[in-house]
């Protein structure tokens, strides 16, 4: 499958987006207050998981092999933090009420 070079530009600038939000997410880490480095965790590993994907995509776009497996592995994480992060809530939701 050709892809057209101008679609790679795009898709470079979100894996660079990504990285930066990785970057911001290890900062975060560094908080003194607990609840900020609890939550930081979660962001941290949705950050990575969406690297994962557009990494992948983007090395499958290039790369003359398949990186998929690389986007499946972010797939799958980005599931996991979902489900992780969606758990705190409806135990956050059931304390509260």
């Amino acid at each position: 499958m050709d892809i057209p070079d101008w679609l790679l530009w795009p898709a470079l600038a979100a894996a660079l987006l990504e990285a930066f939000a990785v970057i911001r997410g290890i900062r975060r880490l560094r908080k003194a207050d607990p609840a900020v480095r609890t939550n930081a965790r979660l962001d941290l590993l949705d950050n990575v998981a969406s690297l994962f994907i557009v990494t992948g995509l983007l090395l499958g776009m290039t790369a003359g092999e398949s990186w998929l497996w690389l986007s499946f592995t972010g797939f799958t994480l980005l599931t996991l933090v979902y489900a992780a992060k969606s758990l705190r809530l409806l135990r956050a939701r059931h304390t509260a009420a």
